[in-house]
C-alpha cells in the first residue's frame, strides 16, 4: 500500500548567503503540510522573505535542498515554471506586484502567461474579483487605487493562477485593524478552500491566534 505524503514543501538544511557576505540562511530545515495555515515569525532582517524567494524559485541556495510534493527542485526551466504556478507569492508592497494599466487586466496576466484561453482567463478572473470583492473597480487604473485595494488586488493576481501553496509576506502591515482583519478573513476563506497558506508576521498575538504551525526566526 502506497501512504502520500501530506508534506507539500520540505526545506533540508538550507544555506544562503548574499553578495556582500550577509548570512541570511544558515541550517534551515521545515517542513508545510498541506493544507495547513503557518505562520513564519520574526522581526525584520530574519531571513523570513529570503525564504519565500527560495521556496518557489527566485533565488537558489547555496547548500541544502527543497522538496515539492516530494520531489527535489531541480531548477531547470520547465520545473521551475511548474512550481511557480502552484507556489504563489504576495509581496508585502504591492506595488512591486502590480504593473498592468487596469484592474482586470493585471489579473488576467498570469493565466494568460500560463496559455490558458481568454474564456478560461475570464472565468478565472471573475472567480478571483469575487472573492476579493473588487469586481465593481475592474475597469480602474490600479495606479489610482488605494493601499488596501492594490492588496486586494496583489492576491486576486496569485488566486487567478489557482496554486496549491500561496505565501502571503506580512500581509496586514501598513493596515489599520479594520482592513488588516478584512485581509486575514480573506486568507482565512482561501484556506478553507483547501490552499495551503504561509503568512510572515513580527506580530505574536496574530501568529498565535492564526495559525496551525509556528515557525520563529530569531
Amino acid at each position: 500500500m502506497v501512504i502520500l505524503s501530506k508534506k507539500v514543501l520540505e526545506v533540508e538544511n538550507l544555506v544562503f548567503n548574499y553578495p556582500d557576505g550577509t548570512n541570511a540562511l544558515d541550517g534551515l530545515s521545515l517542513s508545510i503540510e498541506k493544507g495547513k495555515k503557518i505562520a513564519i515569525l520574526g522581526a525584520n532582517g530574519a531571513g523570513k522573505s529570503t525564504l519565500f524567494l527560495h521556496l518557489n524559485g527566485i533565488l537558489k541556495p547555496k547548500q541544502g535542498n527543497i522538496k515539492f510534493r516530494g520531489k527535489k527542485i531541480s531548477y531547470k526551466k520547465k520545473e521551475l515554471q511548474n512550481l511557480r504556478k502552484n507556489i504563489g507569492i504576495v509581496f508585502q508592497d504591492p506595488d512591486m506586484q502590480l504593473f498592468s494599466s487596469s484592474v482586470f487586466q493585471e489579473i488576467s496576466f498570469g493565466p494568460l502567461n500560463l496559455g490558458l484561453s481568454e474564456i478560461q482567463t475570464r472565468e478565472r478572473v471573475d472567480e478571483a474579483m469575487q472573492i476579493m470583492e473588487i469586481t465593481d473597480i475592474k475597469d480602474k487604473p490600479t495606479h489610482l487605487l488605494s493601499y488596501g485595494q492594490k492588496k486586494r488586488i496583489s492576491i486576486a493576481d496569485i488566486l487567478a493562477m489557482k496554486p496549491e501553496l500561496i505565501i502571503f509576506d506580512e500581509p496586514t502591515v501598513w493596515l489599520d485593524p479594520k482592513h488588516s482583519k478584512e485581509i486575514l478573513g480573506f486568507i482565512n476563506q482561501i484556506n478553507k478552500k483547501g490552499t495551503t497558506v504561509i503568512l510572515s508576521t513580527h506580530d505574536v498575538d496574530l501568529a498565535y491566534q492564526w495559525a496551525d504551525y509556528i515557525y520563529i526566526f530569531s
